[in-house]
């Protein structure tokens, strides 16, 4: 695995190719920021990248998780009177809501 090396500082060209892919506008003055963060990533990355992992096992999140879902227990719904009593413009049986663009 290849090891980030900041003599291959990222270069301007780089950090808009990232932003791209990331389908992220960038302005010019915000290049020189950026690159110097995804940098620090970088190091932050080839930091890890050295340690000795031999033996820990693979894992797809570093705490353990369960499901925190409540149980599907159905319950009576709202009436469409109900629904409707505070809309602020009622239409019939439905909200009455103005034209996209006005």
């Amino acid at each position: 695995m290849a090891h980030y090396d900041s003599a291959m500082a990222l270069s301007d060209s780089d950090v808009r190719h990232v932003a791209r892919l990331a389908r992220l506008g960038l302005h010019e003055d915000e290049v020189a920021p950026l690159r110097a963060e995804l940098e620090t990533i970088l190091q932050h990355v080839s930091a890890i990248a050295e340690l000795d992992l031999a033996g820990v096992p693979v894992t797809s999140h570093p705490l353990e998780l369960v499901n925190v879902l409540a149980d599907d227990i159905p319950i009576a719904c709202a009436t469409r009177d109900d629904a409707l009593a505070n809309a602020p413009d009622r239409a019939g049986d439905g909200f009455r809501v103005p034209p996209i663009g006005a």
